[in-house]
């Protein structure tokens, strides 16, 4: 009798969801909107009423997805430290030069958290853009974090909780915070999904300021205006400036404005953004190239004219090696302060020019049995032949400029000593 009744219940429940489905769907299609509208939000609020449950989502991206939420990060920092014990599905992540392996949970996927007794559940989603057109979109798949909890927890979620959650994510951002160097290139507007408007490598010079040829005095200068910069946030806020600082890098190759550019990174911790102005098409393309950039960050822009004087709120020349920045290289490839092939070396220094780069290569020891009087040695050889180079460079260029006068002159002492022939029409002919 009970299997009955059970079968009876549950053909009756069929019948009705049946019977719902069909007045729903002829609702739908011959209802006026207003009323179509009002039916929908009286069913949520309905359905609302039943569900004990909310639902809080964080995006990936604010606004037009120019902006990446601070909020969704924090989030991710702090789900990575259980997700790989609590997730089924993960996904594997292995930074370059690393062998250590880092488990993330995988889109969709759902992991439990507990605080204060309450049990609350994240999911990683994300949502697809529609193609439009030609099927391409230029619009980025939207990634999102769904917080559920019960509603008798939600004054602790929104006075305790997420507040450590954003606290603890922001502290495991820090701690492992791998510092990246952004390019921008070309990009296929019609790509889907879209291609994001910068492309990311570990930053992993080990440029640092010990080991940048150049004057002690010049370059304490620097690295105190630098720190100077870098603690004076609330300053900048009070006199009404942004806080940023540029600096005009100019030499020849060689003389190690890349490595001045590493350094600085290293120095304040920043990521390095490297601008190639070529790849942008236009003035709105730079605008959201330059609204991505993180806070910290030091966004370089290689070939700006030198003789702009506007550029840069100082000027730094990289020139050629100095003696002075020669013993910085020599302390730091081999690993000596004096010797006495130093004098001849300070003299050649000061009768032609070599660049940073250049001293370096001669200083690298290229097998084990090279001693420091052999790569010295190396670097006179070096300093002798760019002497040489120099002088016959300045020869050439002497006898260039001479040439044209000498012809000049010859040509001169023709027109004087040939004598017009006379014509019948009484016209002179040179």
């Amino acid at each position: 009798m009970a299997a009955i009744t059970m079968a009876e219940m549950w053909t009756t429940v069929g019948s009705t969801i049946a019977s719902f489905m069909f007045v729903w769907t002829i609702i739908r299609q011959y209802c006026p909107y207003e009323v179509r509208h009002f039916l929908e939000k009286s069913m949520h609020r309905c359905m609302s009423f039943f569900n004990p449950y909310i639902h809080v989502s964080i995006h990936e991206f604010m606004g037009t997805g120019l902006n990446r939420s601070e909020a969704y990060a924090a989030v991710e920092a702090y789900l990575s430290t259980n997700s790989a014990k609590n997730a089924k599905r993960l996904k594997l992540e292995m930074e370059k030069d690393s062998k250590k392996i880092v488990l993330t949970m995988d889109e969709y996927e759902k992991v439990t958290d507990e605080f204060q007794g309450a049990e609350i559940s994240w999911v990683l989603g994300i949502r697809s853009p529609k193609p439009v057109g030609n099927g391409n979109n230029s619009q980025r798949e939207r990634r999102y974090y769904n917080l559920t909890f019960h509603k008798r927890y939600r004054e602790m979620i929104a006075e305790s909780y997420l507040e450590h959650v954003m606290k603890k994510g922001k502290e495991i951002r820090v701690k492992n915070r791998q510092r990246k160097l952004y390019t921008n290139g070309a990009r296929d507007e019609y790509a889907y999904p879209r291609q994001p408007m910068w492309s990311d490598v570990p930053f992993e010079h080990p440029a640092r300021f010990e080991s940048v040829a150049m004057e002690a005095e010049k370059k304490q200068e620097i690295i105190e205006d630098l720190l100077t910069f870098s603690q004076s946030k609330d300053f900048y806020a009070r006199i009404g400036k942004a806080w940023k600082r540029g600096y005009l890098l100019y030499g020849p190759p060689g003389t190690g404005k890349s490595t001045m550019i590493a350094a600085m990174a290293n120095l304040l911790n920043y990521d390095v953004y490297d601008l190639e102005l070529t790849a942008v098409k236009d003035n709105t393309e730079l605008k959201k190239l330059l609204i991505e950039i993180t806070g910290k960050s030091i966004i370089v822009i290689e070939d700006i004219d030198c003789s702009l004087d506007l550029i840069g709120d100082d000027h730094i020349e990289l020139s050629y090696c100095s003696f002075e920045g020669f013993k910085v290289l020599a302390k730091n490839y081999l690993l000596v302060e004096a010797h006495p092939l130093f004098d001849m070396i300070r003299q050649l220094m000061g009768e032609t020019k070599i660049t940073p780069a250049d001293v370096a290569e001669a200083l690298m020891r290229k097998s084990p049995r090279e001693d420091v009087a052999k790569s010295l040695s190396k670097l006179i050889q070096a300093l002798e032949e760019a002497k040489k180079e120099a002088a016959t460079k300045k020869a050439e260029e002497q006898s260039r400029v001479m040439a044209p006068a000498k012809d000049f002159s010859l040509l001169q002492d023709k027109k004087e000593t040939e004598e017009p022939q006379s014509l019948d029409d009484g016209a002179v002919l040179l």
